[in-house]
């Protein structure tokens, strides 16, 4: 009975020249074919990628994507943008779960706004207030209605100087 060691003799033999090739050249087999300087440099990039390039980046991708309901709210003038801002600030916070909340609210519109405020969109309130318009004299009408009112006040603060003298001269 033959077992799975013993084989043919050219099978051996085979087994055996290759066990002696791989002894015999070691060298020749390398891990990879940068040469070791060129290796340690390309590590020393990897890991300063790895460990504060990626996770910045993965930080402030984080960021831009929590903001979008924020701007989306702010470009569709949506009356409750300050609350949707919150609730994105808020999600940061939470590690994302508040964020669809956030993106659904920024996209729909408040119930009953229009009937409770007049309007659907919100007024923007950073925006620059409107000057007064440029003030002209009076017309001429008010004027001259100013000067006789004028006159009126006068002759009644005449008459209270003149009540107010013959009291104060009897005293």
């Amino acid at each position: 009975m033959r077992t799975l060691s013993s084989g043919t003799g050219q099978q051996s033999f085979s087994r055996r020249v290759i066990a002696v090739a791989f002894a015999v050249f070691p060298a020749v087999a390398r891990a990879s074919l940068l040469p070791p300087e060129l290796e340690d440099m390309m590590a020393e990039v990897v890991s300063w990628v790895a460990l504060i390039v990626s996770p910045i980046a993965i930080i402030v991708i984080f960021w831009l994507v929590h903001i979008l309901p924020e701007k989306i709210a702010e470009k569709r003038k949506h009356p409750q943008a300050k609350a949707i801002q919150t609730l994105c600030l808020l999600s940061l916070a939470f590690g994302g779960l508040l964020w669809p909340l956030a993106w659904l609210w920024a996209y729909s519109k408040p119930v009953l706004y229009k009937l409770a405020y007049g309007t659907d969109v919100a007024e923007p309130e950073h925006d620059a207030p409107e000057p007064p318009p440029p003030q002209a004299g009076p017309k001429p009408a008010v004027a001259m209605e100013m000067r006789l009112l004028e006159q009126k006040i006068a002759e009644l603060e005449a008459q209270l100087a003149q009540q107010a003298n013959p009291r104060a001269g009897r005293s």
